[in-house]
């Protein structure tokens, strides 16, 4: 871990602000860039070079700004701002978070084809799930089942985040809110949005009502079709249970979310 960052510390003139860090998938370790607070960022999976590399194509996109970059690793400026999307929606704003991240999800939807050809269609993303209904049953049946008239419908695709929730849209001050750590995804746009029902955290997301308020204010926000929403955080909430099954992970909120998802979803007949 060391040595990777110490060379791009050394790379790049960087000053250590801070004890490194360890992710799943990458490296990290406050630092000082020409009197700048920024953030050393090493991929250790290519999820992470993906994000890396379309981080760097939004450039001014509402992302964080970027000042180094190459194929494993980036530089980005810290958020300074004391403001946490997470704190909103537990303290009751949760509507109020939501709109935030809609409006930040819009703008990164705005970025111009052609996107980086390292982006995985969502059909990919969502290889593990039919196999893990196979496997479990239960609530992941319908959730696959869901899944697949969404990824062979096909229509619109543009470049996603992958992974937009409530600790990955920072306050960078008068710079407004800005997203960090993509996955590099390309697909439907609803899918970027499917996410934010699993967060901020486990209470707040299985909270009674919460959901079906969600989608309303969603939906709304941002122009979209809320039985498509819900199509979408079924088939989201599937998956992301389906990853902490094989894993031996808790999947506890995943599986609940799928579970209300569905029984909004089946309203609609």
């Amino acid at each position: 871990m060391n040595s990777l960052l110490t060379r791009y510390k050394s790379l790049w003139t960087l000053v250590a602000d801070g004890k490194p860090f360890v992710t799943h998938s990458s490296l990290l370790q406050p630092v000082i860039y020409k009197d700048m607070p920024c953030m050393l960022k090493v991929a250790m999976a290519d999820e992470e070079r993906r994000g890396n590399l379309l981080m760097s194509r939004w450039q001014g996109n509402a992302v964080a700004r970027i000042l180094k970059f190459d194929k494993q690793a980036i530089l980005m400026e810290r958020a300074a701002g004391a403001r946490s999307l997470a704190e909103m929606a537990v303290n009751g704003r949760d509507n109020e978070a939501s709109n935030i991240i809609c409006s930040v999800v819009h703008q990164l939807h705005t970025a111009k084809s052609p996107y980086p050809a390292e982006l995985i269609a969502l059909d990919i993303w969502f290889k593990d799930l039919e196999p893990a209904a196979g496997k479990y049953g239960g609530v992941l049946t319908g959730c696959s089942r869901v899944a697949n008239t969404l990824l062979n419908a096909g229509g619109n695709t543009i470049a996603l985040h992958g992974d937009i929730h409530h600790g990955n849209i920072l306050d960078f001050g008068d710079k407004g809110w800005l997203a960090i750590d993509p996955k590099g995804l390309i697909g439907e746009r609803t899918f970027d949005y499917a996410n934010i029902f699993c967060n901020p955290d486990a209470a707040t997301a299985t909270t009674p009502g919460r959901l079906e308020t969600q989608v309303l204010e969603i939906s709304k926000a941002a122009r979209l079709e809320a039985e498509q929403l819900l199509r979408w955080v079924v088939a989201w909430a599937g998956l992301s249970a389906a990853w902490g099954l094989n894993d031996g992970e808790n999947a506890d909120v995943a599986l609940h979310i799928a579970e209300i998802a569905s029984a909004e979803l089946s309203k609609f007949g």
